[in-house]
């Protein structure tokens, strides 16, 4: 039976919302218009609640296989899906990891029987992310592998990244990098900066991040590659990504709701939900990226969702785990904070998580026409709750972000036309 969701609203070209019913048939919209006939089909009444392409985050880390005590397959694609997420792209940092065409089918195969939403898994750039020896990027293609990358670790050698960008770029695939000069991270766990220095911690100085940015884009124009940048943070990085983009090299960037929404001086103490990589950086910095962002610098939002235990994260700022979880507070987050506040439309705002990251990535989503994936998100932009980690389907409580007050809450998440979430009230 088809489902018919009645009584929405979509998007318009021109920001505004506008009532609509959807039929979805299969896993595809069949007819988008006013006053559907409800006879035969399953109706979903929306009262009026903003329909949106379901949101994509192509930064996620879902720490199955090794570390499923932080996060599973299936709690993770659950909680993207509360948050109104339908495709991710889950980080190759895992144990063992998907660095060669057996692990890599081992896995699409537990995201297929386990998964709720799409999941686009990267494979390695060198085996075990040790650096040392390229993978097979053809096999781990014809096994299905999304674009490559290092992820939680940064590959060092400048002739290792040459010959990697030079092979994706035979294959029409991506090197996707988190930026780190290991000589500069000066066993930092916070941004070096005034908070570094009251709480006498090693901090991670912007160079660290800048300096590789650097010299990728230089590497990536040679090998015509598309180069993406990981999670940006530094008022550097922008700029070296903006003059890269003037100089026609195939460069994109994201950018994550808390490096948007926070800086240094944001830290209460030695609190280590704060503490994640790279690091809350200075006022200025998180000026340049919502600056970086607005002008199309910076492509889209990825989340960098990263789960850890309560007993990891109880450890010092300087031991403890870096990272946050995301997935389940970013719409709201942003919606509260960028569009409410008028510093970004609505329009906007769904396009940098949801056109955008398929534009970037070449990915057939991010649309609500007639002839679509039947991948859409519902949200209530009126309702309004204080986030509470106590409520998150994923296993990861570790945010900075409990009590903050948000609007803009998704109630229904469908992917490839089945119901993947919903809110008990829908």
């Amino acid at each position: 039976m088809a489902k018919l969701l009645k009584n929405g609203k979509i998007l318009g070209e021109d920001g505004s919302l506008i009532e609509i019913d959807i039929l979805i048939e299969k896993d595809l919209i069949k007819e988008m218009n006013n006053n559907i006939s409800e006879v035969d089909h399953e109706v979903i009444d929306l009262e009026g609640k903003a329909i949106f392409p379901g949101f994509v985050d192509l930064h996620v880390h879902l720490r199955e296989p090794g570390g499923e005590y932080k996060e599973t397959i299936a709690t993770g694609t659950l909680a993207a899906a509360r948050g109104g997420f339908t495709t991710i792209a889950p980080m190759p940092n895992t144990r063992p990891v998907p660095d060669c065409k057996e692990q890599m089918e081992w896995l699409n195969k537990r995201i297929e029987e386990t998964a709720v939403v799409r999941v686009l898994p990267y494979a390695s750039i060198t085996v075990r992310e040790l650096g040392k020896e390229m993978t097979n990027f053809a096999e781990l293609t014809e096994a299905g592998a999304f674009a490559f990358t290092d992820d939680g670790v940064c590959v060092q050698d400048a002739s290792m990244m040459l010959n990697a960008m030079k092979e994706a770029a035979k294959l029409n695939k991506a090197i996707v990098a988190h930026c780190e000069e290991e000589t500069l991270i000066n066993k930092g766990s916070v941004h070096e900066g005034q908070f570094s220095k009251k709480m006498g911690l090693n901090g991670i100085p912007s160079v660290c991040e800048a300096v590789h940015i650097a010299r990728d884009v230089l590497l990536a124009e040679a090998a015509g590659a598309h180069y993406h940048v990981c999670h940006i943070s530094t008022k550097e990085s922008v700029r070296v990504v903006r003059d890269a983009k003037r100089a026609g090299i195939r460069v994109t960037a994201e950018v994550t709701p808390h490096h948007l929404l926070l800086s240094e001086e944001d830290i209460p103490g030695l609190d280590t939900n704060y503490k994640m990589n790279p690091p809350l950086r200075g006022l200025d910095d998180k000026q340049a990226l919502i600056d970086g962002l607005l002008d199309g610098t910076i492509d889209f939002i990825a989340t960098d969702h990263a789960p850890h235990s309560a007993q990891e994260k109880s450890e010092s700022m300087a031991l403890a785990p870096f990272g946050i979880v995301g997935l389940e507070t970013a719409f709201p987050l942003l919606y509260t904070h960028f569009v409410e506040t008028g510093i970004m439309t609505l329009k906007d705002l769904v396009a940098n998580l949801t056109i955008k990251p398929c534009e970037a990535f070449n990915l057939p989503y991010g649309k609500v026409q007639v002839g679509e994936k039947a991948d859409l998100t519902v949200v209530d932009l009126e309702h309004s709750e204080k986030i509470d980690p106590n409520n998150f389907l994923s296993k990861g409580k570790n945010t900075p972000f409990t009590n903050w007050e948000c609007k803009g809450w998704p109630v229904l998440t469908i992917v490839d036309g089945n119901v993947a979430w919903k809110r008990e009230e829908v």
